[in-house]
């Protein structure tokens, strides 16, 4: 699998990063050390988590896959922290308290010294910015984080952060944003994709084949067995569900078919080569799913089903995303 630098740092990632949101719940450790062995085994290196994945279920079973089943050498672990991890005041967001409390306990369910991307998982409008990122700072600095990103903010949220860092020598940089982005979700080419560019973000993209939309399994029905079909995730995928989606949807199948591949291979090697693009986070249920999904990361699209795709997908831009030609 092809490495690439994580944005203008000197940490070098897989081009696919693994997903473990449904570790610990949805799927059970034996399944999650077959999915990690036949990552790693593919040159998979970067593992995504989170401290409120599974209430923490996810943290812990991928440290005790690290302790037994893959070395941690073996594995870049990245977490996230500033969601709800108890019911108080002090319990969720990004104060210096909860952020470094986080982080330790993170660690503790891993059991790990340290992790080497640590991002904060939202933005806090309660919390003062410089407050959160000097608590980025100490991690770092500190020796529990070796480099920190950010996920889910928006553009403006993602440059300041960023030039706040830039701005002052010794702060630790940002180096990723990880957000939402697939042919049904490409909002954040609006600002946050150029925002990256220009600071020196690498983008990781979470939920890359449209939350399931666009393997084309949800065409004409929802399969029993599907996520969609439990009452806890069927809404997460009908945000995403529309007519113009169909739409999209309809031309990657049309795509996959005469490239003699698979709709999820075509959406993800359309992601996957999106400027700015690091690492799309790919997750799966079982180890079947993700070997699928390692199976088609081989795919290259002809420019001119690119284009297509890029017509057919595109968001709607208006001043001032746009600017107006003056000329």
């Amino acid at each position: 699998m092809e490495q690439r630098a994580l944005g203008r740092s000197g940490l070098v990632v897989s081009r696919l990063g693994l997903g473990t949101m449904t570790w610990g719940r949805d799927t059970d450790e034996d399944e999650a050390a077959l999915q990690l062995t036949a990552f790693v085994d593919a040159g998979g290196t970067l593992v995504d988590t989170a401290d409120v994945y599974a209430d923490g279920e996810s943290e812990r079973t991928l440290g005790r896959l690290l302790a037994d089943v893959v070395p941690r050498a073996d594995v870049l672990v990245a977490t996230k922290a500033g969601g709800r991890t108890g019911p108080r005041p002090m319990g969720r967001g990004a104060s210096r308290g909860h952020l470094l409390a986080a982080l330790d306990a993170s660690l503790e369910r891993l059991g790990l010294d340290h992790v080497d991307l640590w991002q904060l998982h939202a933005w806090d409008d309660a919390t003062p910015l410089e407050e959160t990122l000097a608590a980025c700072d100490l991690a770092v600095s500190s020796g529990r984080a070796r480099y920190i990103g950010v996920s889910n903010f928006s553009g403006w949220q993602t440059a300041q952060a960023a030039t706040w860092q830039r701005a002052w020598p010794g702060r630790t940089p940002v180096v990723s944003t990880q957000v939402e982005y697939s042919l049904l979700q490409r909002g954040v080419e609006r600002e946050v994709t150029p925002a990256a560019e220009a600071l020196g973000l690498g983008v990781l993209p979470w939920s890359p084949l449209g939350r399931g939309l666009l393997t084309g399994k949800y065409r004409h029905a929802t399969p029993e067995d599907s996520r969609a079909a439990s009452p806890q995730w069927q809404g997460f995928l009908t945000r995403l569900h529309s007519p113009s989606a169909d739409r999209v949807v309809e031309a990657v199948v049309t795509a996959a078919e005469g490239l003699g591949t698979s709709p999820l291979g075509v959406a993800l090697a359309w992601l996957r080569d999106r400027p700015g693009v690091v690492a799309p986070i790919v997750g799966a249920r079982t180890a079947a799913q993700l070997q699928e999904t390692l199976d088609a990361d081989g795919v290259r699209l002809p420019p001119a089903i690119v284009t297509a795709l890029d017509d057919v997908s595109a968001p709607h831009f208006s001043y001032p995303d746009q600017r107006p030609d003056h000329s």
